[in-house]
């Protein structure tokens, strides 16, 4: 019997110390997973500051590019073959400190960063924009006439002190009868996306195309003439390819696209083809060696064939030199990416301020 019971003990021991065993086993893994997943943490958290400062440094980098782009004999106007638009560089820029430099991973400390500047002069200001420039906007990208007016009186509304609604407008009584009620803002506008809350404006008219940013019911076949009823109207461009929140409030007749060209009072489709064809050069094709960029608004619309009385009263609302640009900043450490964003004012060569930096 004494026998039996000190087999049974040790069995019982036995299974103490695997079952111990087992337990010491489970801890340590999960203290070498703590450990772990604690590591990775502290090296994301580092990580992150350090693209934080590398997106600062791309910003500063860019800053530094537009100061020298101003500083250039020669060059009084800013052009889609130069630098800092990821041009080839004009005849100014390959003899200057600008030679050879490179948007595309410069390196920083321990990581690199890529930039793309994009000057905001090459859209019309939404908060300068008068009747005529909204209307002339809605009609060249095919909006129905019946919703022209609404839009355009409503984006006054919107952007102006709080009075009477233009009359196809609205006020902050009709979007407080909304679900969900809002306000209007009456005061100009600090980003575009706030034209999506305003009265007639639909993501079709301010993305462009059918849009897939809001669900779209079945599309049915389009007639030729106008939209079909219930199908989502489909435009060659949007309000935001248009139109900036911030600018210097004149166009850019160097950098502004087709669509943009057409804007300006007198300026139709192939006046504005005209334009770009000149600017472009020989080759048509901006952003290359061979572009001639304008130096003076009103003469290059005369020789684009524009009257001169137009031409006059338009080269008021037009620049060949940019001022305001927005940074995107692509910063990397390894097999981290952040992006960040900064908006960046230009006064003179020497005083180029960093007025918005923002990140996702």
């Amino acid at each position: 019997m004494n026998r039996v019971s000190n087999q049974s003990s040790r069995g019982v021991a036995l299974i103490v110390v695997m079952i111990a065993i087992a337990v010491f086993t489970a801890l340590a893994g999960a203290l070498a997973f703590s450990m772990k997943v604690e590591t990775r943490l502290a090296m994301n958290a580092d990580n992150e500051q350090q693209l934080l400062w590398l997106g600062r440094s791309g910003v500063e980098y860019a800053r530094w590019i537009l100061a020298q782009e101003a500083s250039l004999a020669g060059q009084p106007y800013d052009s889609l073959n130069q630098i800092w638009a990821g041009g080839p560089g004009a005849m100014s820029e390959t003899n200057s400190v600008l030679a050879g430099i490179s948007l595309d991973d410069f390196p920083i400390g321990d990581g690199t960063v890529s930039l793309r500047i994009v000057d905001l002069e090459r859209k019309a200001n939404i908060n300068t924009a008068n009747a005529a420039v909204l209307q002339q906007a809605l009609t060249v990208m095919g909006v129905n006439a019946d919703d022209i007016s609404v839009v355009s009186d409503s984006i006054q509304d919107w952007r102006s002190p709080a009075t009477a609604p233009r009359v196809a407008g609205a006020q902050s009584d009709y979007y407080q009868s909304l679900t969900p009620p809002y306000y209007a803002k009456n005061a100009p506008i600090d980003d575009l996306s706030e034209l999506l809350l305003v009265k007639g404006v639909t993501p079709e008219m301010y993305w462009g195309g059918g849009s897939s940013n809001s669900p779209a019911p079945p599309q049915r076949p389009r007639l030729g003439l106008g939209t079909a009823p219930g199908e989502i109207p489909s435009y060659p461009f949007g309000l935001v390819d248009v139109f900036t929140a911030v600018s210097s409030g004149r166009l850019n007749l160097n950098t502004a696209d087709e669509n943009a060209l057409q804007l300006i009072p007198g300026v139709d489709a192939s006046i504005a083809a005209a334009i770009i064809q000149q600017r472009a050069g020989p080759d048509g094709v901006d952003g290359t060696e061979d572009d001639t960029p304008f130096q003076n608004a009103a003469g290059a619309l005369q020789s684009a064939g524009l009257n001169p009385a137009d031409a006059g009263r338009a080269g008021n609302l037009l620049t060949t030199r940019s001022s305001t640009f927005e940074v995107h900043v692509t910063a990397r450490i390894g097999g981290a990416t952040r992006e960040f964003k900064a908006i960046i004012l230009r006064l003179t060569g020497n005083d180029v301020r960093v007025v918005g930096f923002y990140w996702k």
